[in-house]
């Protein structure tokens, strides 16, 4: 069983790392040649510019809402390893984790309604872009949450 707690804590940690990672940096979508990305926050095209400059007036609300809730899920799974960590030492023997896979699920969530308004509304309407790692990390860190916030839910102090 501490294996079992010692590998959720692991790719706890990971998820964390690689949310954080694809939240700050800005290749979410990369053109063809290599020489253009694009993130939530900045367009770098040999300098960085404000996301804002780029994308029409109409989007400016979309984007802030996916800027809002990849920070939301960086939140969310902090404060579930904080849960996590606490609960370790304080729950007694036999209980479930709920409260950390309740945040987890919560971060699972958040990530789920800011990747789908970044699918829907910028992803695929760029010609001559693809996914960059930060968009794939995202993607990544959705199953790994969902996964994580469904052990919690079952995994049970020994």
């Amino acid at each position: 069983m501490l294996v079992v707690l010692a590998a959720v804590f692991v790719v706890h940690i990971a998820t964390t790392v690689m949310l954080f990672v694809a939240t700050i940096s800005n290749v979410w979508l990369k053109n063809t040649l290599g020489t253009e990305s694009m993130g939530i926050w900045m367009r770098c095209q040999g300098n960085c510019e404000s996301i804002f400059n780029f994308i029409p007036a109409g989007d400016h609300a979309s984007m802030k809402t996916v800027e809002a809730f990849m920070i939301l899920s960086i939140i969310f799974c902090c404060f579930a390893l904080i849960s996590f960590i606490a609960q370790l030492f304080t729950l007694g023997k036999g209980c479930r984790f709920y409260i950390t896979g309740a945040l987890m699920l919560f971060c699972w969530l958040c990530i789920l309604i800011g990747i789908s308004i970044y699918t829907a509304r910028f992803a695929n309407a760029s010609l001559g872009f693809y996914h960059a790692y930060c968009f794939i990390l995202t993607w990544i860190c959705f199953c790994l949450s969902f996964i994580l916030g469904i052990l919690y839910m079952v995994l049970r102090k020994k």
